[in-house]
């Protein structure tokens, strides 16, 4: 299938095969959840008659957190609001990687009245689009959030169209007990991680656990080398289109990135995030580059051996203190059947009472209301509060920094060709150039 020539054609297509051509990541997504894609081309159960309709105590939210821990802290999240309010959401959960994979097409149908997404570029770019609802009424009510919270909440127009609920860093993660055993020390230069990664190997051990089955872990990967190499400007610019992928700058991420890969589990393209997370969990492999929701894959007795550092210096000119830290939140559909209803909900998970709730919860996430009671943080939940807190830079991650349509039909495919293959970085970067040159344009 050949590649979108324009935003209103990538849009067009995200719709389903019985009706126009889908790209074959989609697709598959699709038939993984089952259920998950309907005749009209919409994620499973959104905004339809069931869900909120002319009830003025109902209201209807479109999740992403199919997982088994965030979807039960998201369901006590709603529950809050319904004591609280007397409005009963109704939750329709699809699988993370279809919801994200179809988003687009979700939002020009019937979307529920509420929906999660995240802060960033693809908050900005559906705002734009007009496919999501002005909540600046509701950020009038809202407290507890810093300017930088407000500001990655802010649409192109200065108007806010999204309420942050968590974030997350991403960091080397390992079991401290691993560690102990063998007396590892946390590098923190490539040299010193590359030489501790052999010693793994000598001790039986995968050094770096990876995946990328779904698409875009690998993502994080290309996002930190390149933080760490060229600097966090050049990297957002980079992702902006201002910057060239041929460029020698690129080039040695993946020249670094390359030699980096046989420390990595191999046949990652096979593999699930949480199976990779389990093999950290298992004890087979020493560390694992992820976001804080690693903690998922561990049981609550083994949340304490979890530790993490931050991926080492690699230029001493730009240092180790730039990181991703994805933002997650609510935003508004553009024509609720409940607009007060859906407001009312946003204020409330935008709250301390929903931060608190998750908090009480989930591990493996920080909440983004100040205003949340944190005694009840973990170590590594502290830890990772600390990190953010003492970064010079934070990016929202690749897929989220850039256009949508860019990171699904270039970034994901070009990424997982160079895993299978790294040779060829002069051809992957050209490909990958001109089809920005295209996309960048339109």
């Amino acid at each position: 299938m050949t590649r979108p020539r324009s935003q209103a054609e990538y849009l067009a297509r995200l719709v389903p095969p019985s009706v126009a051509g889908i790209n074959r990541r989609s697709l598959l997504a699709g038939a993984a959840s089952t259920g998950a894609l309907l005749g009209t081309g919409m994620l499973a159960g959104c905004g339809d008659d069931s869900g909120s309709g002319s009830d003025s105590k109902a209201v209807s939210v479109g999740s992403n957190q199919s997982d088994p821990k965030p979807k039960d802290v998201i369901a006590k999240v709603m529950d809050g609001f319904k004591t609280s309010s007397g409005v009963t959401p109704s939750i329709n959960t699809v699988d993370h990687n279809t919801y994200q994979e179809n988003i687009n097409n979700y939002l020009q149908g019937k979307p529920d009245d509420v929906f999660m997404w995240f802060a960033g570029y693809r908050m900005r770019f559906f705002a734009a689009k007009g496919l999501a609802g002005d909540m600046s009424d509701v950020w009038g009510k809202l407290s507890g959030f810093s300017d930088a919270f407000k500001k990655a909440s802010t649409g192109d127009d200065g108007k806010q169209y999204f309420v942050p609920s968590s974030y997350y860093p991403w960091a080397m993660f390992y079991r401290k007990s691993v560690w102990q055993q063998h007396g590892y020390q946390v590098p923190t230069t490539l040299d010193q991680l590359t030489a501790l990664s052999a010693q793994m190997k000598k001790d039986g051990l995968t050094p770096i656990a990876f995946a990328d089955k779904d698409g875009w872990p690998a993502m994080g990967t290309f996002d930190i080398l390149n933080l760490r190499i060229n600097g966090y400007q050049f990297h957002i610019d980079l992702m902006a289109g201002k910057e060239a992928w041929t460029s020698d700058k690129v080039k040695k991420v993946f020249d670094t990135w390359a030699g980096l890969l046989p420390l990595h589990q191999p046949d990652s393209l096979g593999r699930t995030w949480q199976e990779a997370a389990q093999s950290v969990q298992q004890k087979k492999s020493g560390m694992y580059l992820l976001g804080l929701f690693v903690a998922q894959q561990f049981s609550n007795e083994e949340q304490s051996d979890l530790d993490f550092f931050t991926f080492p210096e690699i230029d001493p000119a730009i240092g180790a203190k730039a990181l991703d830290a994805p933002i997650d939140g609510y935003m508004l559909a553009r024509k609720p059947k409940n607009e007060a209803n859906a407001k009312k909900l946003l204020e409330y998970v935008g709250g301390k009472a929903a931060a608190d709730i998750t908090v009480k919860n989930d591990p493996s996430t920080l909440v983004a209301n100040t205003g949340a009671d944190t005694s009840g943080y973990t170590a590594l939940q502290k830890k990772a509060a600390e990190l953010v807190g003492s970064a010079t830079e934070i990016a929202q991650f690749l897929d989220r920094d850039t256009r949508p349509d860019f990171a699904s039909t270039v970034i994901i495919p070009a990424l997982q060709q160079f895993i299978k293959d790294p040779k060829d970085i002069d051809g992957l970067t050209k490909s990958i150039e001109n089809q920005k040159k295209s996309i960048f344009t339109d």
